[in-house]
């Protein structure tokens, strides 16, 4: 299963853009707003390595980049390949 997670702000347009894009390839995220919640605000900067723009797109935990970064992995074709190398799910023992 994929986990893709965007951090994003409600008025954000490049966050709406990177939302239809996942939307139009049928694609199920799981979007933080950071608008209001200063400790996801920390977070994301944390897990971006500095980076404070939204949307701040990560892939099986890969930090992606923002919008452009995400079309740009669209347009050349490596996002499905992206998508389609989920980790290994947890055999029943290493998950208790």
């Amino acid at each position: 299963m994929t986990r893709i997670v965007l951090y994003t702000t409600p008025f954000c347009g490049y966050c709406r853009a990177a939302k239809q894009l996942l939307q139009a390839k049928a694609l199920g995220f799981e979007e933080i707003d950071i608008a209001s919640d200063a400790e996801k605000r920390v977070e994301m900067i944390d897990r971006a390595r500095g980076w404070r723009t939204v949307p701040q797109i990560f892939i099986h935990g890969h930090h992606v980049g923002g919008y452009y970064e995400l079309a740009a992995l669209e347009r050349e074709g490596k996002l499905d390949a992206m998508i389609a190398n989920a980790p290994a799910p947890l055999a029943d023992a290493e998950q208790t």
